[in-house]
């Protein structure tokens, strides 16, 4: 059974006597169950068109000779005098012709009397001006949990037709199969359950590792997000006391008990301020905490050369979120995203904006943005807005007992033991050090020592640091200038 609003607001658009409806999706098979499913509630006649089979009704009928034909076709649909649903695969192509074209804008105003519709179909379809203001958009959500659930329950009866095999999963185990598909289309689940069966001929809670990691394949495979479920969120944060005490108590935002008393679930930060001091980290950190699937938007995947596509990449990594919810969406760098000073990309940067904002202000599922931002004066204005994000947070280069922890995380995710060094020295002699610069230099210190083939020490690590400029000295004045820009924020210290 087809999403209930995706199905309503179909149904709602026949039944008004839209004659052009277009179904962007690459899930042809959902498409044509969505259909069936609206013709069957309406009972009205369905017939499908392709290029190679020509126009036919779902019944099983012969074809209509001479229809494969785009322009004979749509003569054809000008003359009828029935009403019904017409769904037209891959016609988009077609009307780059005048001819067909022409043809297609009467048939679509004989419809409007005889009250039937044309449901265009394709992976990506692109109309002609004159064309597409005859159509109304339908958007094509990813599967919801209920459609995945009856896709898994299908895969498993056609599997036992086939093969002996055996379901183990706990009261709770669906759900965490169902988390683990969320954000697959209908197909790709489908492949991914039938793969994780057939390895062993079971399923059960083994299988779910494996099924996050094909999603996350998946999803890198799309070209717009990465995926890190939580069981791979393994990073650690120095400092950064006010962001833990506020995630503490954000957290609750999620239970029922929050829900009960109708208060919205969290839905974002922004960590603006000098780079390399964790704003990135800080972003991971939030889904770890949370025990949340964490989805990084690359901003330099998401333009294209080719005119709306760039929107659809937006569109599509919302979709994939909206799905995957509760989630944590990571956007690196905002200002590359949503800058809006250049007027050389004719607007695409600010309706790109536009799109965002609006996905900001009106998305229903849990998705929590945490954003960054380097440089906080290409930041568009209207992202500072209160009530954009839940909170701003300005993050400086870290003090002393901040750069302790620092070098305990990173001497410890190396192997050493940090009560063998003097902490208290290391974090005085890196005033003006960001996190990532101390990093550098426990890295640099340890391939100093298994050159000279001796045991990492204090002191080796302050010869590297003697010899590093940071960039508070090399570039001061570009880091006064963050720092002024983003000190009216909430420090993360």
């Amino acid at each position: 059974m087809p999403a209930p609003n995706v199905f309503h607001e179909l149904k709602t658009l026949v039944r008004s006597m839209h004659p052009v409806v277009v179904i962007e999706s690459a899930e042809e098979e959902r498409v044509d169950d969505l259909l069936r499913a609206l013709a069957a509630d309406l009972r009205l006649p369905l017939f499908t068109w392709t290029v190679t089979k020509g126009l036919q009704r779902i019944d099983g009928s012969h074809a209509i000779h001479g229809t494969a034909d785009p322009r004979t076709l749509l003569r054809h649909l000008a003359t009828l005098t029935v009403q019904a649903v017409f769904h037209l695969k891959d016609l988009a192509p077609h009307l780059s012709s005048a001819e067909t074209a022409r043809a297609f804008r009467e048939a679509a105003h004989a419809f409007t009397v005889t009250r039937s519709t044309i449901v265009l179909s394709g992976h990506a379809v692109a109309m002609p001006d004159g064309v597409s203001r005859d159509a109304v958009r339908l958007h094509l959500q990813l599967p919801d949990r209920a459609e995945l659930k009856q896709l898994v329950q299908r895969t498993l009866r056609s599997l036992r037709s086939q093969h002996p095999i055996e379901v183990s999963l706990p009261p709770d185990g669906m759900d965490g199969l169902l988390d683990a598909l969320a954000g697959l289309t209908l197909n790709q689940a489908r492949q991914a359950v039938a793969r994780a069966v057939l390895d062993d001929h079971r399923l059960d809670l083994q299988d779910i590792p494996q099924l996050l990691k094909r999603k996350g394949e998946r999803i890198r495979d799309a070209g717009v997000l990465e995926f890190y479920p939580p069981e791979e969120n393994t990073f650690e944060l120095g400092g950064f006391s006010r962001l833990k005490e506020w995630l503490a108590r954000a957290q609750v935002g999620f239970t029922d008990e929050a829900r009960s008393l109708g208060l919205p679930a969290p839905r974002g930060v922004l960590f603006v301020g000098v780079q390399g001091c964790g704003k990135s980290l800080a972003a991971k950190i939030i889904a770890r905490t949370w025990g949340q699937p964490l989805l990084k938007l690359d901003a330099g995947r998401l333009y294209d050369k080719f005119v709306g596509e760039s929107e659809k990449n937006l569109r599509k990594a919302f979709d994939i979120a909206e799905a995957i919810a509760p989630c944590v969406l990571w956007i690196d760098e905002l200002e590359k995203a949503f800058a809006t000073g250049s007027d050389g990309d004719a607007g695409l940067s600010r309706r790109m904006l536009a799109s965002f904002l609006t996905w900001l202000q009106e998305r229903k599922a849990p998705v929590f943005v945490a954003a960054t931002a380097n440089d906080l004066s290409r930041v568009p204005p209207e992202l500072l807005r209160k009530g954009r994000f839940d909170e701003i947070f300005f993050v400086d280069l870290p003090d002393a007992s901040e750069r302790e922890a620092i070098f305990r995380i990173h001497l410890e995710l190396r192997k050493q033991n940090p009560a063998a060094f003097d902490l208290t020295g290391l974090g005085a002699a890196t005033n003006g050090f960001s996190g990532s610069e101390i990093e550098q230099a426990v890295v640099s210190s340890l391939y100093r020592a298994l050159h000279e083939k001796q045991p990492l020490t204090t002191a080796l690590l302050l010869q590297e640091i003697g010899q590093t400029s940071p960039l508070s000295v090399s570039r001061r004045e570009d880091i006064a200038r963050v720092r002024e820009n983003a000190s009216r924020f909430v420090r993360v210290a």
